[in-house]
């Protein structure tokens, strides 16, 4: 799908430039584009090692056994049918769990074992089981609850105000997505025309059972060994910094609140600028009660976030030139001038929709549009900070659904698609109507 919209981007910005007599504008956008994409990269990257050493700080912790236990009697709500010391609930727990805290390249090797320790539990080779639905609405709707680390990279290069102030939007939409995923999934389930319909003899998956991945708990950071138990000297240390931010959180309350109100003070002084140094601060002091070596923990953790950069390069550069080529000739602002009547009477505004049509299809796709967004249109206006909290309310919707699908050979996937596009178009409103409610 990207390869076709990609070719189309290309050719649309020659063929309307050559209309508009904007040939050297396309041009000159195709190398200033590029170079853009090395500068960001450049820009972020730096953050991408800071955040991920950061969480395995935490992880090693103990913060990954707590989600793990939290997450545990939710899931046995969630699906009845699986039993609890079934090999799909544990795996299951950990994608949950993963994903959550930010660790997406150990997410996915969890997702495929529980996928394929489902199907094992699956009467109908080939047709997806309930389960099957409910975890993949659950992961397609972007279940996390730590800062969107590439997004607010991204807005830290391209120079933004405040690159946090769209952590709480994100968790807010991202909350209504998985909300609505998981209702429309156990809705739908119940339709007689999404039903269990056993696959006939010729449509039966062929080949070998999938063998499931063998995946270990210590796979996780924080996981290889049981935590010790924090020390009296630790937890005075802890309450001291926890008692010194109550009191200095009290005293600029008390100075900023009669000027300006309690939600101006809680929306642009805390959520803006507290939130990142308070993060850094409790991911540290996670690591701090777990006796984690802290710095050599950051350090180990960080190897990745170089990885992660390396790795986004070469899609952000195809995105970020075709968007510039295709801003460029002219035809963005016409596409734009035809959508914009529409959309702004809903609040939408119509340089926004690439980017939410786009976010389903493609990570990579999708970030870089928001990355050309931020650097056109300012990372601190109400399309980039729209653009920044749609990246983050869901996943790659289709990506994800081809992967795990994949792995378990499923021929029939029922509900699956129109539970996780109503996620996807739930985060898109929740998101509009946060930025709306914080950004004006």
């Amino acid at each position: 799908m990207l390869n076709w919209i990609w070719l189309g981007l290309v050719l649309v910005s020659v063929a309307v430039a050559a209309f508009t007599g904007r040939m050297q504008a396309v041009s000159d956008a195709s190398l200033e584009s590029a170079k853009s994409a090395i500068e960001l990269i450049i820009g972020l990257t730096g953050g991408m090692i800071l955040f991920l050493g950061l969480v395995r700080v935490a992880s090693d912790g103990g913060l990954l056994r707590g989600v793990v236990r939290a997450l545990r009697p939710l899931l046995r709500r969630l699906f009845p049918e699986v039993p609890e010391d079934h090999p799909a609930m544990s795996a299951m727990i950990m994608n949950f769990a993963a994903n959550i805290l930010g660790l997406g390249n150990a997410a996915t090797p969890f997702g495929i074992k529980a996928m394929v320790e489902l199907d094992k539990l699956n009467p109908h080779p080939g047709v997806a089981t309930n389960a099957m639905a409910l975890f993949l609405a659950i992961n397609t709707s972007s279940i996390v609850l730590f800062p969107p680390t590439g997004t607010i990279m991204v807005r830290v290069a391209t120079e933004s105000a405040a690159p946090f102030a769209i952590w709480i939007p994100t968790l807010f939409a991202t909350f209504c997505s998985t909300i609505v995923a998981v209702l429309s999934c156990l809705a739908l389930a119940r339709l007689r025309r999404f039903g269990v319909r056993p696959l006939a003899p010729g449509e039966q998956p062929e080949g070998p059972q999938v063998e499931p991945p063998d995946l270990p708990q210590a796979e996780l950071p924080g996981m290889e060994t049981p935590p010790e138990p924090v020390a009296r000297w630790q937890w005075a240390v802890i309450l001291g910094f926890g008692l010194t931010l109550a009191v200095g959180l009290a005293a600029q309350m008390a100075e900023q609140v009669p000027q300006v109100g309690l939600w101006p003070f809680l929306r642009d002084e805390v959520t803006r600028y507290w939130m990142l140094p308070l993060l850094i601060a409790g991911l540290v002091l996670i690591g701090f009660a777990g006796r984690v070596p802290v710095y050599d923990a950051l350090i180990e953790g960080g190897k990745e976030g170089l990885q992660v950069a390396v790795r986004i390069a070469p899609y952000l550069v195809a995105i970020l030139v075709a968007i510039g080529m295709f801003r460029a000739s002219g035809a963005l602002d016409l596409l734009v001038a035809a959508l914009d009547p529409l959309t702004s009477r809903v609040g939408v505004p119509a340089e926004a929709l690439p980017m939410a049509l786009l976010r389903p299809l493609s990570g990579s796709g999708a970030f870089g549009v928001m990355a050309e967004t931020l650097e056109s249109q300012g990372p601190d206006s109400f399309i980039g900070l729209l653009s920044s909290t749609v990246m983050g309310s869901t996943e790659t919707t289709f990506y994800v659904l081809a992967v795990y699908l994949g792995a378990v050979r499923i021929r029939d996937a029922r509900h699956i698609l129109p539970a996780c596009l109503a996620g996807d178009l739930a985060g898109f409103v929740g998101a509009v109507a946060i930025c709306h409610l914080f950004f004006g």
